[in-house]
């Protein structure tokens, strides 16, 4: 993802406009977590005969049911095998990566873990059988990608229909491909939900400032969603909402 530009009329008068990009590492923490996560995965496998961390932390209804929250969120650290990690963590690398420069650490973290949670929580109440993985939270991301540019499309120009063309494909691709036997697409619908709440509100929302006078007259751009009391009122809200939901399939089981 490239940075944007002023309109025509406004970059006559630019002297230095450029979105400030925050350093990645947020990103490689959870990629890190992620895949030590699954080393642990494999060595119970070989030393126990059994992997217990998916056991204790996949998502699965029935133990949910039970009181067994934080399978809402362990999942996200749990992958089936190395073809599965393989893909989903290629996948945060990349879409982690561009989106973290643009938004923060913070901000990609509460957006990875709030639509993560939406993804599993849409697991639970639609689904019957174990699921795990991080393409719940990584359909959030991509999600959030897509809304930055619809939000932000007149500094991408001529560049924004192509851009989002291109998200919009690969997020299509991808829920075809989820339709295929074995694979939780209710999880990755989730993921998409969760940001289509939280990336309007605490996605990078782009303005002009005007400094200086004369000749001297430059434009900025800066995030005016870069607020953290945005950033956790839209995770809150995303909490809140599918919270509800768990809520109420728990209530209606009673």
């Amino acid at each position: 993802m490239s940075t944007p530009s002023p309109s025509p009329s406004e970059q006559q008068s630019v002297i230095a406009v450029q979105l400030p990009r925050y350093r990645v590492r947020a990103t490689y923490i959870l990629l890190g977590v992620t895949v030590a996560v699954y080393l642990l995965q494999m060595l119970s496998q070989a030393l126990l005969g059994a992997d217990y961390l998916m056991l204790l932390g996949a998502n699965n209804p029935i133990y949910i049911a039970e009181g067994q929250i934080w399978r809402l969120i362990t999942p996200l650290f749990l992958h089936g095998s190395l073809m599965h990690i393989g893909f989903n963590m290629y996948a945060l690398a990349i879409i982690g990566r561009d989106m973290e420069s643009i938004m923060g650490g913070k901000r990609l973290t509460a957006l990875y873990f709030a639509t993560g949670f939406a993804g599993n929580v849409l697991s639970f109440l639609l689904t019957q059988s174990w699921s795990l993985g991080a393409s719940t939270a990584i359909f959030g991301l991509a999600t959030a990608e897509g809304v930055f540019i619809v939000q932000n499309r007149r500094f991408f120009g001529q560049r924004a229909q192509y851009l989002l063309k291109n998200t919009g494909l690969v997020i299509g691709i991808n829920l075809l491909i989820g339709m295929s036997p074995g694979i939780d697409n209710w999880g990755h619908i989730g993921g998409l939900l969760g940001a289509l709440l939280f990336a309007p509100l605490a996605g990078p929302k782009l303005k002009i400032k005007k400094e200086g006078a004369g000749s001297n007259v430059r434009y900025m751009l800066y995030d005016s969603h870069a607020n953290l009391n945005t950033t956790r009122l839209a995770a809150s809200l995303v909490v809140l909402v599918f919270g509800l939901l768990v809520v109420a399939r728990l209530n209606a089981w009673l």
